[in-house]
């Protein structure tokens, strides 16, 4: 019996492990994807969204009033 309550727990710990790792090569991806662009093309995508915030709602009624 003691040896079943064992093995529950090294399951246990490896799937934690398993888990720990796959989350790692998540973040591995994605900031691989994140430093793959150049610096003229995050300039840009930066240019872009700061003209986008700064134009403004295309319509007034949408906007929440502000206190």
């Amino acid at each position: 019996m003691a040896q079943r309550r064992i093995a529950w727990w090294k399951l246990l710990g490896m799937a934690g492990v398993a888990g720990v790792a796959a989350g790692g090569a998540l973040v591995a991806r994605n900031e691989r994807q994140r430093k793959s662009y150049t610096p003229d093309e995050v300039r840009s995508r930066l240019q872009e969204r700061m003209s986008q915030a700064t134009a403004g709602p295309d319509d007034p009624e949408e906007t929440p009033d502000r206190p």
